[in-house]
C-alpha cells in the first residue's frame, strides 16, 4: 500500500512536563489543564507513520483547551496533507484516548483545524456524532486499528 504522504515533516517533541509533588499528592485536589490533556494525546501513533502525533505537528499544546469548571476538553488536530484519508481515524483515536484516561464529567470535543483538510465538515460531523462512533467502536477492526494508535511505543 502505498503512503499517502511519503515524506512527512517530522517535528521535535516538547520537553516532558515537571510534575509537581502537589501533582503527586492524591489528597490535593488540582484541576485538569491543557498540558495535561496534550500529554495524553501526544504519544498517539500516526497510522501511517512510525511517528507519534505530536512528532507530526498534528496535534500541540495550543491546539488543546481545557475549561475544568465547565467540563469541557476542545481538541484541534492538523492532519499533514489537506487530503488525509486517515483523519476520523486520528481523530477518533484522540477521542477514545481522552474517554478512556479523563474523568467521565468531561465533555470531549475534537475537530480538525479550520481550514487544514478537504473535508473538514465531513469529519468534523462524524465525530461529533456520538451514535457514529459508537457504532464505528463497535467494528472489531476499525477498534484494533484504533487501539494500535494508542498503544506506547515508548520503552
Amino acid at each position: 500500500m502505498a503512503l499517502e504522504n511519503e515524506n512527512p515533516l517530522v517535528f521535535e517533541a516538547a520537553k516532558d512536563r515537571q510534575i509537581t509533588p502537589e501533582e503527586e499528592d492524591d489528597d490535593v485536589v488540582d484541576k485538569i489543564d491543557n498540558r495535561e490533556v496534550f500529554d495524553l494525546i501526544r504519544d498517539i501513533n500516526d497510522p501511517e507513520h512510525p511517528l507519534s502525533l505530536e512528532e507530526l505537528n498534528v496535534v500541540t499544546c495550543s491546539q488543546v483547551h481545557v475549561d475544568d469548571d465547565k467540563n469541557e476538553v476542545s481538541i484541534q488536530f492538523t492532519p499533514t496533507i489537506p487530503h488525509c484519508s486517515m483523519a476520523t481515524l486520528i481523530g477518533l483515536s484522540i477521542r477514545v484516548k481522552l474517554l478512556r484516561a479523563l474523568p467521565a464529567r468531561f465533555k470531549v470535543d475534537v475537530q480538525i483545524y479550520p481550514g487544514t483538510h478537504a473535508s473538514e465538515d465531513a469529519v468534523n460531523k462524524q465525530l461529533a456524532d456520538k451514535e457514529r462512533v459508537a457504532a464505528a467502536l463497535e467494528n472489531s477492526h476499525l477498534l484494533e486499528v484504533v487501539n494500535q494508535c494508542l498503544t506506547s511505543r515508548k520503552t
